[in-house]
């Protein structure tokens, strides 16, 4: 069994639950979202679970789930709870597991920990979504940095939304043909069937290396 993949992004709202669900779909792998803060009646669980069409996909349940739609470590505070990292267990599955994230790399579980901390805690692999804005080249340049300052491979780095051939070109020559890229547009619509259009896509363009 490969180890589980870690889906991240380079800030907050670059579509990393909605990137989730593809490659959810595309591997039939499980799903689980550690921290949730917020949103509670529509959480990232829920939105994935009402994207995802295969049969074979389980939605295991937040290690974490909090009310305020805050930094972990403010809606934790706010909640009265402790984020403990050795509360962290991966749960039990022989299937592959997608492990969403809560924001970006550098965003606090506690006063101590970071979410890049949780990736090495769960022995997983990472995943980059990246979206085109003006600067994100150096949002995702500082984000490969830091993951490859704590030893984390680097699966693969996903662009969602609109192409740009000069950012996605410099990322690429910067960061060399160890870590794969693939591109997700801007979708027409964000349902079951558009997910599954978008998972084969995927799976034609090899996301399958992923757990190989």
């Amino acid at each position: 069994m490969s180890n589980p993949i870690f889906v991240t992004g380079i800030g907050t709202d670059v579509g990393k639950t909605v990137v989730s669900a593809i490659l959810t779909e595309a591997l039939q792998a499980d799903y689980w979202k550690p921290v949730q803060a917020g949103d509670l009646d529509n959480s990232d669980t829920i939105k994935v679970k009402r994207l995802v069409s295969n049969p074979i996909t389980k939605f295991h349940p937040e290690a974490y789930a909090l009310t305020q739609p805050f930094s972990p470590h403010k809606s934790a505070d706010l909640d009265g709870v402790d984020i403990d990292i050795d509360h962290f267990q991966l749960p039990q599955t022989d299937n592959q597991l997608l492990i969403e994230g809560a924001g970006g790399l550098m965003v606090p579980l506690n006063n101590k920990h970071l979410v890049i901390d949780l990736i090495p805690k769960l022995n997983a692999d990472a995943v980059l979504v990246s979206r085109n804005y003006l600067g994100s080249i150096n949002h995702t340049l500082l984000s490969i940095e830091a993951l490859k300052s704590r030893g984390i491979n680097i699966k693969a780095i996903i662009f969602n939304g609109d192409a740009d051939e000069y950012t996605e070109s410099i990322i690429q020559a910067h960061v060399g043909s160890t870590i794969s890229f693939y591109h997700i547009p801007n979708l027409p619509a964000i349902d079951r069937e558009e997910i599954a259009r978008q998972a084969l896509k995927l799976k034609d363009a090899g996301i399958q290396n992923l757990i190989n």
